[in-house]
C-alpha cells in the first residue's frame, strides 16, 4: 500500500509540474556535487524538463559540460542530413583518460583471444544512447542531468565506478527528429499546463518527430547502416565493443515503464543464452531502483530480441548485452493517463534512474560481463573452425555498384572479405572477378556474417515486433553460394573503393549502356536533363562483339544539341558520377535489332511527384524521397494532401501513392481530379494498401484473394496471438520474372526475391504476358509467413498495370524501397519511371 501510495503521489502531484522541478528531483539523494560544473539551467536558461531541450541547447550544455570536467571528452563524429553534430561523450576518471586509447586497445584484445589481459583489473565499457526517436524525448532530456551526475557527483563511490568503467555517452541518436518534437512540443505548451489528451500539444502534425530527416525509423538501421547516423554509432560501436549498450524509449501514454529482456520466445537462435540471463541480473537492478522511486513497470513481455537491426539486439550478436528501455510517454509537458496524470519530469526521471541502475549494475558485474564477452568470441572462434562451409561468395556479374553496397556494409562491420581471384561457376552460377567478393567465415565473428547472410523459415514463435527476414544477398539481389575452400579467393581488400565508371571512347555515331548496374537511373535522368535524346532496346541484340539485353539505353551522336566531342565529354562526366560503363559503337548494324529499329523507344524526360502528409506512412513516403534524391539525384516534388486540391497536375509525368493507413488516400474531389490527370496521359505509381484505394475508386480493376481463417477453439485470451500470427510483419518470397517486360528491364536473372509486410493479395490476369512479375508455387525465402497465408501468396501477383485513358495506373503490392537497403527491387520504381508509358 505504502508503494502504490507513493506512485500515486509522484504521478498525481502535479503541481510537481514542469515548472517547479529542480535538479534535486532526479539525483540520488545524499550526494554532494562539484560547484565549479554548471548545472543545466545554469547553461540553458530553464530547469530539465520545464521545456523539451532543442539539440543545439543540448550541444551547447555538453559542450560546456567537457570543458569544465576532467573526466569528460566530447566528439564530433559526424553531421546529420541536415548538419547536426552527431556527439559522444567519453566520461571516466582523468587517470584513465590519459590512457584511453590503450585502455580501448586492451578491451578489443579481450575479444582477439588475448589471454594475457587480468580481466579482473579491466574497465567495463557502457555504451547509453537516448532518443532514437525523437519524439520520445525523454531520454535525450535525461541526459542533461545524467551527464551532470557523471560529470559533477563526488565521493569516492562515483570515483571508483569511473575508475572501473569507460562511459560512452549518446545524449542524441537523432538529433534532426529531437529538434523537429522539441519545436512541435515547445510551440504548443501552455502556461497553464493542460492534461487533456485532446490538446494540441499531444498531436504533433505529420510526419512526426520519430523519424530523421528522411523520415526513418533509425532504430531499424544498427544492421542495414545506411544513415549517416547509424554509421556514427556503428563506427563507434566497432572501435570499442562496449559490453552493455542501452537503448532510451518511449511507448504509449497509458504504458507504464518496460526494460530487457523481452518476451523469451521471440529471442534470435543466435543469441547465447547466456546473453539473456546476464540481462535478467542486470533487470533485478532496474527493479531495485524503480521500486525505490516508486515506479510502476514490467519486463518479458512485449518487446523481442529478433531483429538484429535494433539498438537493443544488434548488441547481442556481437557478444555484448543491449538493453530497452520503453517509458509511457507524456508525448508533451502533462497529460491524462490511465496510471494518472503523466508529468514530463517523471518520464525523464525513470530513464535517468534506470540509466544510473545500469552502471550500477555494470560495477558489481563487471568481472562477469567481461568473462562473458571474452567466452564469447572464444566460441565464435571456435564455431569459425569447426565449420564445414569455410565462406561465401557472393556478387552480379552485371552489376558492380550493387555488389560494392553490400561490401561496404562489411566493411563498417569491420567484416573481412577477399577478392574473387578470377571468374569462377560456383553451384551453378556465374561470378566476374571485380563484380564479386568473398566472405571467410573463419573470422573473429562468423555469428554476425550468419545474420547477415542466413536464411531461415523455422521458428518458435509465430509473433515479430519486426520484420523476421532481412537476407542481404536477398535484399540486394545477388548471386551468392557456400565455399567448402577458400580456392577462389585473391588479396584481401583492405583499400576499399568505389567502382569506377568511364565512357571507352569518342564515338560519331551511338553510344550503349546496359540497364543492368544500379546506378543507370542516374546517368538517364542525367542525360535526359541536358535535353539530349535517348532511346530504349525492347529486345536484346549483339553488337561489335557484345551482347545487350532488353532496357539497354542507346544515345545518337547525331541531332543532338552538344557536338560529338562535347557529349563524348558529357558521357564521360555521366559514367563516373554514375560508376557506370558507357560503350561507344561504330555501327547500328547488329545481330538482333539494329539501332534504328522501332523496338528502340524514345524515352522522355520526366516529373515526377510524390503524395504525403496525413493518411500516408511517412516510413514509404521517406524511402522513396530518400531514394530520388541521394541516390539517384533525381527531383521529386512531395506534393502535401492538405492542399492536393490547389495543385496544378500537368506539369507532373508521375505521381507516386505510398501505402496509407486506410482505403482512401484522396476523397471524391482529389479522386476525381488525378483519374483525370491519369486519362489525359500521367502515370500514376501506387503502393501496397493504395491497392484497395485503386479497386474502391475504379482506378484499376483488381481481384482480391480474400482470407476465410476463422478463430475456433481460440481461447479469449489468445486471440491478440490468433491475430497476430497471421501477420506477415516481413518476409522475403521468391517471384518469377518475364525479363521481356519493361518492369523487369535490368535483371539478368529470371527469379526475384521480394521484400513483403503486407496480406494484399492479387489474383493473376489470365494471360501469361500481364503477369510480368508472378511468385512462384512456393514461395518463401527467408522469414515467416502463416500456412494460410503461404497458401494465398501461391502463384499471386505484386505487380499490375493498367491502362487508363492515355495514361497507366500501376501497383507494386510490396515495398521496393524498404529501409534504404533493398537495393535490389529499387530498379522497378525507376523502370516504372522511365519506361512506364511502353507498358
Amino acid at each position: 500500500m505504502k508503494q502504490i501510495s507513493l506512485v500515486l503521489f509522484t504521478l498525481l502531484g502535479i503541481n510537481l509540474s514542469a515548472q517547479n522541478v529542480t535538479l534535486d528531483y532526479y539525483l540520488p539523494e545524499d550526494v554532494t556535487y562539484n560547484p565549479n560544473i554548471p548545472k543545466p539551467s545554469e547553461v540553458l536558461g530553464h530547469e530539465v524538463g520545464e521545456w523539451h531541450v532543442t539539440h543545439d541547447k543540448l550541444v551547447f550544455y555538453m559542450q560546456q559540460l567537457a570543458a569544465s570536467s576532467d573526466r569528460v571528452t566530447l566528439e564530433d563524429r559526424g553531421k546529420t542530413f541536415e548538419g547536426r553534430p552527431l556527439l559522444l561523450l567519453t566520461i571516466t576518471t582523468p587517470k584513465n583518460h590519459q590512457n584511453i586509447e590503450s585502455i580501448r586497445q586492451q578491451h578489443i584484445a579481450l575479444s582477439e583471444g588475448n589471454n594475457s589481459t587480468n580481466i579482473s583489473e579491466m574497465p567495463i565499457v557502457v555504451y547509453q544512447g537516448f532518443s532514437i526517436h525523437g519524439n520520445e524525448a525523454s531520454g535525450s532530456n535525461a541526459s542533461l542531468a545524467y551527464a551532470y551526475y557523471l560529470a559533477a557527483a563526488q565521493g569516492p563511490e562515483i570515483e571508483d565506478m569511473l575508475e572501473n568503467m569507460i562511459i560512452l555517452l549518446d545524449p542524441s541518436f537523432n538529433p534532426d527528429g529531437l529538434q523537429r518534437f522539441a519545436y512541435w512540443a515547445n510551440t504548443n505548451k501552455s502556461q497553464n499546463l493542460n492534461p487533456d489528451s485532446n490538446e494540441r500539444e499531444y498531436h504533433e502534425v505529420w510526419p512526426g518527430g520519430r523519424t530523421n530527416h528522411y523520415w526513418f525509423d533509425m532504430n531499424r538501421d544498427w544492421l542495414p547502416v545506411q544513415l549517416p547516423e547509424s554509421r556514427a554509432r556503428i563506427k563507434t560501436f566497432h572501435k570499442w565493443l562496449p559490453n552493455i549498450l542501452t537503448d532510451h524509449h518511449e511507448m504509449g501514454t497509458n504504458s507504464t515503464f518496460f526494460f530487457q529482456p523481452g518476451e523469451p520466445s521471440r529471442v534470435n537462435p543466435l543469441t547465447p543464452k547466456i546473453n539473456q540471463e546476464l540481462t535478467r541480473e542486470i533487470a533485478t537492478y532496474h527493479a531495485k531502483a524503480l521500486d525505490k522511486i516508486g515506479s510502476l513497470y514490467y519486463s518479458e513481455e512485449n518487446f523481442d530480441d529478433y531483429y538484429y537491426g535494433k539498438g537493443s539486439t544488434f548488441p547481442d550478436v556481437n557478444g555484448s548485452i543491449g538493453i530497452l528501455f520503453e517509458q509511457g510517454s507524456s508525448r508533451g509537458h502533462i497529460q491524462e493517463s490511465e496510471n494518472g496524470i503523466l508529468t514530463f519530469p517523471f518520464t525523464i526521471r525513470n530513464q535517468f534512474t534506470t540509466a544510473l541502475s545500469t552502471v550500477e549494475a555494470a560495477k558489481h558485474m563487471r568481472v562477469k560481463i567481461l568473462e562473458y564477452q571474452k567466452k564469447f568470441y572464444d566460441d565464435m572462434r571456435a564455431q569459425a573452425a569447426r565449420n564445414k562451409s569455410k565462406g561465401i561468395v557472393f556478387g552480379d556479374s552485371k552489376d558492380a555498384s550493387k555488389t560494392w553496397h553490400l561490401a561496404e556494409i562489411l566493411s563498417r562491420h569491420k567484416i573481412k572479405f577477399y577478392e574473387l581471384s578470377s571468374d569462377a561457376t560456383i553451384d551453378g552460377k556465374n561470378f566476374k572477378k571485380g563484380f564479386a567478393y568473398i566472405v571467410p567465415l573463419n573470422q573473429k565473428n562468423p555469428s554476425l556474417i550468419n545474420t547477415i547472410f542466413e536464411k531461415r523459415t523455422t521458428f518458435k514463435d509465430s509473433l515479430f515486433y519486426d520484420v523476421s527476414a532481412w537476407t542481404f544477398p536477398l535484399a540486394f539481389n545477388l548471386d551468392y553460394a557456400n565455399l567448402t575452400s577458400m580456392s577462389n579467393a585473391g588479396m584481401e581488400v583492405t583499400d576499399f573503393k568505389a567502382p569506377q565508371g568511364s565512357a571507352n571512347k569518342k564515338s560519331n555515331y551511338a553510344y550503349l549502356f546496359e540497364w543492368n548496374e544500379y546506378y543507370t537511373p542516374k546517368a538517364l535522368n542525367k542525360i535526359l536533363a541536358k535535353g539530349l535524346r535517348a532511346k530504349v532496346a525492347k529486345s536484346p541484340f549483339t553488337l561489335e562483339g557484345k551482347h545487350y539485353d532488353y532496357g539497354t539505353i542507346m544515345i545518337p551522336v547525331q541531332n543532338q544539341d552538344l557536338d560529338s566531342q562535347k557529349l563524348y565529354n558529357f558521357l564521360q562526366q555521366v559514367a563516373k558520377e554514375s560508376q557506370i560503363q558507357i560503350t561507344a559503337v561504330s555501327t547500328g548494324l547488329t545481330q538482333g535489332i539494329d539501332l534504328g529499329s522501332n523496338d528502340f523507344d524514345p524515352i522522355k524526360k520526366q516529373k515526377v511527384a510524390i503524395l504525403v502528409g496525413d493518411g500516408i506512412r511517412s516510413y514509404d513516403a521517406g524511402e522513396i524521397w530518400h531514394l530520388f534524391d541521394t541516390r539517384y539525384d533525381i527531383k521529386i516534388t512531395k506534393l502535401d494532401i492538405a492542399y492536393f486540391d490547389s495543385v496544378d497536375l500537368d506539369k507532373y509525368t508521375d505521381i507516386i501513392v505510398p501505402s496509407g493507413w486506410n482505403s482512401t488516400i484522396l476523397d471524391k474531389k482529389g479522386t476525381d481530379k488525378i483519374k483525370s490527370w491519369v486519362k489525359n496521359g500521367g502515370t500514376l505509381i501506387g503502393y501496397r494498401t493504395v491497392a484497395k484505394w485503386f479497386k474502391k475508386s475504379k482506378l484499376m480493376p483488381l481481384e482480391l484473394k480474400v482470407d476465410t481463417l476463422e478463430a475456433k477453439n481460440v481461447a479469449f485470451d489468445q486471440k491478440s496471438k490468433f491475430k497476430g500470427a497471421q501477420v506477415t510483419g516481413g518476409a522475403i518470397f521468391e517471384a518469377d520474372l518475364d525479363r521481356s517486360h519493361p518492369i523487369n528491364y535490368g535483371y539478368k536473372n529470371n527469379k526475384l526475391a521480394l521484400f513483403r509486410n503486407t496480406n494484399i493479395y492479387l489474383e493473376p490476369e489470365k494471360n501469361s504476358y500481364d503477369n510480368p512479375i508472378q511468385y512462384t508455387n512456393n514461395p518463401l525465402l527467408s522469414g515467416y509467413i502463416s500456412e494460410e497465408n503461404a497458401e494465398l501468396l501461391k502463384n499471386s501477383v505484386p505487380f499490375k498495370v493498367n491502362s487508363l485513358g492515355k495514361g497507366k495506373v500501376i501497383l507494386f503490392t510490396d515495398n521496393t524501397n524498404f529501409r534504404a537497403f533493398w537495393y535490389g527491387t529499387n530498379k522497378l520504381l525507376m523502370n516504372a519511371i522511365f519506361f512506364g508509358e511502353m507498358m
